[in-house]
């Protein structure tokens, strides 16, 4: 799990090994957090994991919550004919690219009217899951920028599989995490400068969530 400070730099907040993704898992994992000084969340981003939406309402219940709009068109294009997958994709686009909830919300009726009668499951889906997708679109361009999809949390995956599949084996769960250990501090190391515009992002969200930063 990785956070932006209140002063914009990035970091790594823990790993942890779950044997399956639940909402009381991750409750205790959003505890872990509060025990180690972590006293507000603005705003969580993450790909559609089964329970954490759930459980973000019960530990910081004053949380946004942003579904990675990445993940969800990649979730929905699983559920595609790989001969349509272009022509939807580009239609996708066309609803999350929009510059405000109404109009984004206009081009999903529109992608609705084209697909529906071949992918009705995707349209379901989108439909559910409106409200945390679009969450975004409540905050000024600069913040939506850090907050509509998952790529920090991706870049620091993306890492810790190529380190983890170089090993393999990891004879318990305490080498594992030594080595995950050492992964945070090698990231962390290079994360020497705050969020690109992150006066103007703060100034932002010090109005967006007054009083909390």
């Amino acid at each position: 799990m990785v956070g932006i400070n209140p002063e914009g730099y990035k970091e790594i907040l823990g790993f942890w090994i779950l044997e399956t993704e639940s909402a009381s898992h991750w409750v205790s994992v959003l505890n872990d957090l509060k025990s180690r000084g972590v006293e507000d969340v603005l705003v969580v981003v993450a790909d559609n994991l089964k329970g954490l939406e759930k459980a973000v309402r019960s530990v910081f219940p004053r949380a946004d919550y942003q579904q990675c709009v990445v993940h969800k068109v990649r979730s929905s294009l699983r559920k595609v004919r790989y001969g349509d997958r272009k022509e939807v994709a580009r239609d996708m686009r066309s609803i999350y690219t929009q510059p405000t909830e109404q109009m984004a919300r206009q081009k999903l009726e529109e992608f609705k009217s084209r697909w529906e009668s071949k992918y009705p499951q995707v349209i379901r889906e989108w439909e559910g899951d409106w409200e945390m997708i679009t969450t975004f679109y409540r905050y000024p361009y600069e913040v939506r920028r850090c907050m509509s999809n998952t790529n920090l949390i991706e870049s620091v995956y993306s890492k810790v599989k190529k380190v983890t599949d170089s090993k393999r084996v990891f004879p318990h769960e305490e080498a594992l995490m030594k080595v995950l250990y050492g992964v945070a501090l090698e990231l962390e190391d290079k994360w020497k400068r705050p969020v690109r515009d992150w006066e103007l992002i703060r100034s932002q969200l010090e109005i967006l969530f007054e009083g909390r930063l």
